[in-house]
């Protein structure tokens, strides 16, 4: 097989004249070559569902060399031969079809056909498709089976003219890629840009709805439009947590930290940080800068508590004292048993602090008796960062005289979340994405992590948390060696998703983060795991080193 012209362009069909060449090269394929429709005197040929077609084609110079015609809408051409065409597929897809596929004769002996195969399914893979249809035509059958798509039902078109129903699932072209060095080559080369996937833990990916109201008019902090929004969103903060207030405060979950901190250090009491990874270290951290006299519990990274050993930590703090720990760390992707640490602070009369910054909206979260607690707007919930929400189960009060008035608490609650100026348009976003913060959405976290962690162990990728502990809104890997871990990051995000990495705690532990705070959509998991596993079977160099792990046995 002869390698492409280099001159040949790949592109979407977009102009009058590709469109014109389209009508005529659909001519002679399905009338002259293929007897499937009658000749007409125009030597033209406009496809039934021209209007909904989106073409791929190939043009050298101003010549068209091939085409192929992908359409999502159903009902599909198979549809009205097939009337149960769903019952032939697998369950759970987003199907698109694949028609008209064709290459000028002087092309057929040249790797066109990959070439135009190759575009179009980066075009299905970038609008979250994940199985393609087609009515194969029974002479390129050896081919089309080459490529990984798989027949089903009866043949269907004309005896002059028959066709074979198949279809292309994501798991399949990824084992057509292992065995055809060719198109594994093609495909691994460096890609055309792509509307990026949002894996990070923050900023988040963000809903339309979200984005709508970041976008509206700013108003006034001081306006009773604003405080009356103010006011609403405190209130559904705290129905959906069960928490008794909560302050809104512009800044980072950082701040949030902060200002727990200087409410702790208003009593004379000594407390316990529990910490098994990078923001329980940095608890630890801001109560040494607040002064507080604490005992700490420090797990290694990863680890999960034991809770009767926490329960002699907590022992032998002096009843009303504090216990302060993360919720879900996000450093591990560990989720630390929120209700039963908080149970036991409870039973020794202590205050139990909790660090809910990556948790709130992305899994249940119950602050009901809990004394301080941080969360932010830009994790779980799903909005942009900016915002940080303490809440507390006791009645504030300014303290002018110890406190800096921005880390007061009670200075905040006595002005309502209002005591600086504001900014509404977090304000807005961060009410539009708590009203989306369904349980429905956290099941979708729920399933779509259990199912990526799946995957990912199958494939023989190290996830740091273990299963029992695993917290579903977030995957942290452990790349071997750990110096590659930086490149895999940095190829998937030239590949257009974007994963936690450069962090410091991370890169030095050669570890990489995919985030589902966002609630990203299976389809867009299913093409990640893809991209994944197409660039960590690449064919090694003598400079290259695996990109993952493997597991015993692996």
């Amino acid at each position: 097989m002869k390698t492409l012209p280099p001159e040949l362009q790949l592109k979407i069909a977009t102009e009058p004249w590709e469109i014109e060449q389209i009508h005529r090269l659909n001519y002679r394929t399905f009338v002259e070559e293929i007897p499937q429709h009658a000749p007409n005197p125009e030597g033209r040929l406009v496809d039934r569902f021209h209007a909904e077609n989106t073409y791929v084609i190939a043009l050298q110079d101003r010549t068209l060399a091939g085409m192929m015609a992908l359409r999502p809408q159903r009902p599909f051409s198979l549809d009205a031969k097939l009337p149960n065409l769903d019952t032939y597929l697998p369950a759970g897809r987003r199907p698109i079809e694949v028609r008209l596929l064709a290459v000028a004769k002087e092309f057929r002996k040249t790797s066109l056909f990959l070439g135009l195969f190759e575009f179009a399914v980066r075009r299905c893979l970038e609008q979250g498709f994940d199985i393609a249809l087609i009515s194969g035509t029974t002479r390129q059958l050896k081919l089309y089976r080459h490529l990984g798509f798989i027949p089903f039902g009866p043949l269907v078109g004309t005896a002059e003219a028959p066709y074979q129903p198949m279809y292309l699932t994501l798991e399949a072209f990824g084992q057509t890629l292992e065995k055809s060095v060719a198109l594994r080559e093609k495909f691994t080369a460096e890609p055309p840009p792509v509307r990026p996937l949002n894996l990070l833990p923050g900023p988040v990916r963000t809903a339309p709805e979200v984005d709508a109201a970041l976008a509206s008019p700013a108003i006034s902090h001081r306006g009773p439009a604003f405080l009356k929004q103010l006011a609403a969103l405190r209130s559904d903060l705290c129905a959906a947590t069960g928490a008794r207030d909560v302050q809104i405060v512009p800044g980072s979950g950082s701040l949030g930290t902060a200002m727990v901190a200087a409410q702790l250090s208003l009593h004379a009491t000594t407390g316990l940080v529990l910490s098994n990874g990078e923001f329980g270290e940095r608890l630890a951290a801001e109560a040494r800068r607040a002064g507080l006299r604490f005992d700490w519990l420090r797990l290694r990274w990863g680890d999960v508590f034991d809770l009767e050993q926490v329960a002699a930590f907590v022992a032998r703090v002096p009843r009303g004292g504090w216990v302060w720990c993360v919720h879900h760390e996000t450093s591990t992707g560990v989720l630390n048993p929120l209700d039963a640490l908080k149970a036991l602070a409870v039973d020794h009369g202590l205050h139990f602090c909790a660090d809910c910054i990556s948790s709130l909206g992305a899994v249940p979260v119950d602050l009901r008796g809990v004394h301080l607690a941080t969360a932010t707007s830009g994790k779980g919930l799903g909005a942009f960062p900016g915002l940080a929400l303490v809440f507390h189960d006791y009645v504030t009060r300014p303290e002018p005289d110890r406190l800096p008035g921005y880390l007061d608490l009670g200075h905040w609650a006595a002005g309502d979340s209002a005591a600086h100026t504001h900014p509404s348009n977090l304000v807005a976003a961060l009410a539009a994405a708590v009203r989306l913060a369904t349980p429905e959405r956290r099941r979708r976290i729920a399933e779509n992590g259990a199912w990526l962690r799946h995957a990912l162990r199958q494939r023989g990728y190290t996830v740091v948390a273990p299963e029992s502990a695993a917290c579903p809104a977030l995957v942290t890997l452990a790349v071997e060696p750990p110096g590659q871990a930086a490149l895999l990051g940095e190829e998937l995000e030239r590949r257009g998703f974007w994963l936690n990495f450069r962090s410091a705690h991370l890169l030095s532990r050669g570890w990489v983060q995919a985030s589902l705070l966002g609630d990203p959509p299976r389809a867009d998991l299913e093409r990640f795991l893809h991209t994944l596993h197409v660039i960590d079977n690449r064919p090694q160099t003598a400079s290259s080193a695996p990109l993952r792990e493997r597991q015993a046995g692996g």
